[in-house]
């Protein structure tokens, strides 16, 4: 992408960013997110097939690295992630470096919209350390409740204010899982 398509990207982003902060997400028209942006309806579409579809491009963009390995792109203070907890820390860094995009989204009608796509990330991460668990479930069942609980705290936190610790968080997610004996 040349610098000319991702300043309109990006536009439109943003644009996209300071509606959901005002406005619930069904509301949005992608009138409105163009004319804010600055760009014609053919720009919008030539980046975008629906107003979906640039909520999930800005929740991969949002979401992308961190679930790819390159932790190097965030202002965290904690160090590269390595076990399942400062990885799930690191998730909370990011949200929090992008806390006006997540929260307007998840103030919003999107907010289920986004939960079930950073869900599929949850489950791809989850997946990978289901062996580091001591239990008897069945493995699809653990990673659900897994998947699902750790959703809900992003939620809980982010509606919250992120007003505690990434690290913090991560740890109180792991603490409430060990004291389920799945570790």
């Amino acid at each position: 992408m040349d610098r000319r398509q991702q300043k309109t990207r990006d536009a439109i982003f943003k644009a996209f960013s300071t509606l959901l902060e005002k406005k619930r997400y069904e509301h949005i028209t992608v009138q409105e997110i163009i004319d804010l942006a600055n760009v014609g309806r053919a720009t919008f579409y030539a980046h975008f097939e629906t107003k979906d579809m640039l909520l999930r491009v800005m929740c991969s963009d949002i979401f992308d690295h961190i679930f790819a390995g390159n932790m190097c792109e965030y202002t965290s203070p904690l160090p590269p992630a390595v076990d399942l907890e400062a990885k799930l820390a690191h998730i909370l860094w990011h949200l929090k470096d992008h806390k006006s995009d997540v929260t307007g989204i998840f103030s919003s009608e999107s907010g289920e919209l986004f939960m079930r796509y950073i869900k599929e990330y949850l489950t791809v991460l989850f997946r990978s350390y289901l062996s580091e668990f001591h239990t008897d479930v069945p493995a699809d069942f653990l990673l659900n409740h897994l998947v699902g609980s750790f959703a809900e705290t992003l939620r809980w936190w982010v509606c919250g204010g992120m007003c505690i610790s990434a690290e913090e968080m991560a740890h109180y997610f792991m603490e409430v899982t060990e004291t389920h004996g799945t570790l």
